[in-house]
């Protein structure tokens, strides 16, 4: 119940993967590596690095682990979908106060330079493809009802490789649905799995 994350799906995979293997990343249950074939799905949540500076060079040192995992899956030539909580807001725009959360983590220097970084290897943004405004976002502080002001930050993300851009029909945030401290976040990508040969 601390981090895992689940996959529901119509079709079945060609593979499932558990981890990046690597043990350091691999004990709480953050990553799931689904192959249908026509694209790579990496179903992950991101470790939250505000506990402490060892929590969050553990955070950190996961983000750069992930992107050689997922540059090594991108030099085989497969097509990579990234969908998950990263527990960074990249831009200004993806937070409701930007100016007080600087020095937070969530919205450091470093972590959204990985944002940076990743993006520049070859991925987008889904969400930002379609739209710029702010006040969008996918995570509220529970405890100070952040939600009923909007107080917000955009933390889940949908991203793919660039080779899949013209295939990304819509991206959206489900800011409506409750339930959560988060909400959904939508993509509706013009592929479709490789069903499994019997």
């Amino acid at each position: 119940g601390y981090s895992g994350t689940a996959l529901y799906s119509r079709y079945s995979p060609l593979t499932i993967t558990y981890g990046l293997g690597l043990p350091d990343f691999d004990t709480e249950g953050r990553t799931l590596i689904a192959d249908y074939g026509t694209f790579v799905l990496y179903n992950i949540y991101f470790p939250n690095g505000t506990a402490s500076s060892e929590r969050l060079k553990y955070k950190l040192d996961f983000y750069e682990a992930f992107h050689q995992h997922v540059l090594k899956t991108r030099e085989e030539g497969l097509p990579v979908v990234v969908c998950g909580d990263v527990n960074t807001a990249h831009l200004p725009v993806d937070l409701a106060r930007p100016a007080e959360n600087t020095n937070v983590s969530g919205f450091l220097p470093e972590e959204r330079a990985f944002i940076d970084r990743f993006l520049a290897s070859g991925f987008d943004d889904t969400f930002r493809l379609f739209n710029q405004e702010g006040s969008q976002y996918t995570w509220w502080d529970m405890k100070t009802r952040a939600r009923d002001r909007n107080v917000g930050w955009r933390i889940d993300y949908f991203f793919t490789s660039q080779d899949l851009r013209p295939l990304v029909k819509n991206a959206w945030i489900e800011s409506e649905k409750e339930g959560s401290d988060h909400c959904p976040v939508g993509l509706d990508l013009a592929i479709h799995p490789e069903e499994e040969q019997s």
